[in-house]
């Protein structure tokens, strides 16, 4: 049986690992994190990730946990549709909505399809070499024997445990040289026919293989991510844009609704590293969430004063302006936030690690019998998933851009071209998200 190591226990890598299971590869799942706590509250899972997961029997159980109700779309601070739709149109076009749900409820999904022992936890990545496919790790004494365990007693509100992901600082081309764990720990080489880096925007990997990629560059905005027990508070799932600013209201199931926000400052104002991941004040942001939003229509207002400080997340958002010049080299294959990070706008972030893992798990072949030549078929993946997900990265920063105006004619101007645009031409609003949401899965 052919073997894979999978670096990071994302969305992206446990998708991978549950697919390259089916596909009757031998999968390790190292993770550097004590617990598989999902950071980011609230995920957004469309029709072509929905058609993703149905190729690993994901998909139906992601379906049943669908709230999107009525209509939904772009907002002015005031209220005012900008550009509206609704989930039945969305539907009838690409055959499925868009489920909105808790990050936790999708990796539990994942967890529950791999088998015993598949996750090892507490365990940073130190080397890889990618033409070997030799992975050193060190795991650290604590180390939970299985995720099923660690994520006992989690609380079902939001997950704020560290963020998914490796450690270990970048090397040079050949391996990512760590600086070793705190305390000691049990050193293991694990030499595999893939090698699967899913460890987030910062990646050592991606810096070890690509050292002379520019890496992650900043967004311009901050973000809030916060979930509301909002029973009682009416909402649809929509985005408002301002001066410089978003709200998102995304309602799910259970009567709690997620909230985002955006708003344009300089680099540094996200509480935690300055990366992606999540980062918390003593206060959480939520007067600063209030003092933003609180004159935004309803029910904006309403949840901002139902939610709890400690729920309030917050971050600096980076994406990866400059593309890679592949996703592989050797044996090792990049997929999500290590690929191809970009800011939330689109809500394809998820969405497109998952695709990658999907594609990656087809190219990638059987893993029963002779061991295979991985090396040689990853041209495929990169040739599959660089395109797309640049234009994507593209897209979405382009989106961000238009988020960000601030000069109130500039903002009158750009809500009036949305607003036209939605009213004169809907069919050709609608057929620019064709090649996102009529993405379908390769078939064998």
């Amino acid at each position: 049986m052919a073997r894979a190591v999978v670096v990071g226990a994302g969305i992206g890598g446990l998708t991978a690992a549950v697919a390259l299971q089916r596909h009757g590869w031998d999968v390790t799942v190292l993770e550097r994190a004590a617990s598989l706590e999902p950071v980011g509250s609230g995920l957004a899972v469309a029709a072509n990730a929905l058609k993703a997961l149905d190729t690993i029997g994901v998909g139906d159980e992601i379906r049943g946990l669908s709230a999107v109700q009525g209509d939904g779309g772009v907002r002015s601070a005031d209220g005012r549709w900008l550009v509206r739709t609704s989930a039945e149109a969305v539907t009838a076009q690409y055959g499925d909505s868009v489920v909105l749900l808790r990050r936790a409820q999708l990796v539990d999904a994942l967890v529950a399809r791999l088998a015993p022992g598949t996750v090892r936890l507490d365990t940073t990545v130190t080397g890889v070499d990618p033409e070997a496919g030799a992975v050193t790790a060190v795991t650290a004494g604590t180390a939970a024997p299985d995720p099923r365990a660690a994520r006992a007693g989690r609380a079902t509100g939001t997950g704020t445990g560290p963020r998914p992901g490796t450690g270990g600082a970048t090397g040079g081309p050949e391996a990512v040289l760590g600086a070793g764990v705190a305390g000691g720990g049990r050193e293991t080489v694990l030499e595999a026919e893939l090698v699967v880096a899913a460890d987030g925007i910062h990646s050592p990997v991606r810096a070890a293989l690509f050292p002379g990629h520019p890496g992650p560059r900043y967004s311009g905005t901050t973000s809030w991510r916060v979930l509301v027990p909002a029973e009682g508070v009416p909402g649809q799932a929509s985005e408002s844009w301002g001066a410089g600013r978003v709200f998102g209201i995304m309602p799910l199931a259970g009567g709690t609704t997620y909230c985002y926000a955006t708003d344009t400052v300089p680099a540094g104002g996200g509480n935690g590293a300055g990366g992606n991941g999540a980062g918390r004040g003593d206060d959480g942001g939520l007067p600063e969430l209030r003092r933003l939003f609180g004159d935004w229509h309803a029910p904006i207002p309403a949840l901002l004063a139902a939610a709890s400080p400690q729920d309030v997340l917050r971050n600096d958002v980076h994406y990866l302006a400059t593309p890679l010049p592949a996703m592989h080299r050797g044996r090792v294959a990049l997929l999500g936030d290590a690929a191809h990070a970009m800011t939330p706008n689109l809500g394809q972030g998820a969405c497109q690690a998952i695709e990658d893992a999907v594609v990656l798990a087809h190219v990638a072949g059987s893993g029963e019998g002779a061991a295979p030549d991985v090396s040689s078929r990853l041209g495929a993946y990169t040739a599959a998933r660089l395109e797309r997900t640049s234009k994507i990265v593209a897209r979405s920063a382009a989106i961000c851009r238009a988020t960000k105006i601030r000069n109130p004619l500039a903002v009158r101007l750009r809500d009036t071209a949305m607003l036209l645009a939605a009213r004169l031409a809907p069919g050709q609003a609608a057929g620019a998200a064709d090649d996102i949401f009529g993405w379908r899965p390769p078939t064998a």
